[in-house]
C-alpha cells in the first residue's frame, strides 16, 4: 500500500468542519471525533426539517383559514369546496394571508363561497 500524506487537504478538511461547528458547546466545537458527530447530527436535523418546515407551513396555514372560515359560519373543508365551485385560484398561503391581515376581503370571500354553495346541485 503507497504511503499517502495529506498535510494541507486534512488541514483543510478540519478548518472546514471547524467552521461548520463554531459556537457549539464545548468539545463539539474544539475536538475533532466531536466535531464530526455533531456536524453529521445538525446536517440530519437540517436535512429532515427543511422537508418538515413545508409540512408544518401548510398546518399553520391551513389553521388560519379554517379559523377565519369558522368566523363567516363555514367549515374549513366548506370553505375549500366553496373556492372551488367558485373557480378561485387562490392557494393555502394566500388565502392565509388575506384571513390574517386583510378581515374584510376574507369577509366577502366568504360570501361568495357561500353564495357558490347555495347555488351547487350537490346541497
Amino acid at each position: 500500500m503507497p504511503r499517502v500524506k495529506r498535510g494541507t487537504v486534512r488541514r483543510a478538511k478540519r478548518k472546514k468542519l471547524s467552521k461548520l461547528t463554531k459556537g457549539y458547546f464545548l468539545n463539539k466545537s474544539k475536538l475533532y471525533r466531536f466535531m464530526k458527530e455533531a456536524a453529521d447530527r445538525a446536517g440530519r436535523f437540517a436535512y429532515r426539517d427543511r422537508r418538515r418546515r413545508k409540512r408544518d407551513f401548510r398546518r399553520l396555514w391551513i389553521l388560519r383559514i379554517n379559523a377565519a372560515a369558522r368566523q363567516h359560519d363555514l367549515t374549513y373543508s366548506q370553505f375549500m369546496h366553496g373556492l372551488k365551485l367558485m373557480g378561485s385560484a387562490l392557494d393555502r398561503k394566500s388565502l392565509s394571508e388575506i384571513a390574517a391581515r386583510d378581515s374584510s376581503a376574507f369577509a366577502e370571500l366568504a360570501a361568495g363561497v357561500k353564495k357558490a354553495l347555495g347555488s351547487s346541485p350537490a346541497s
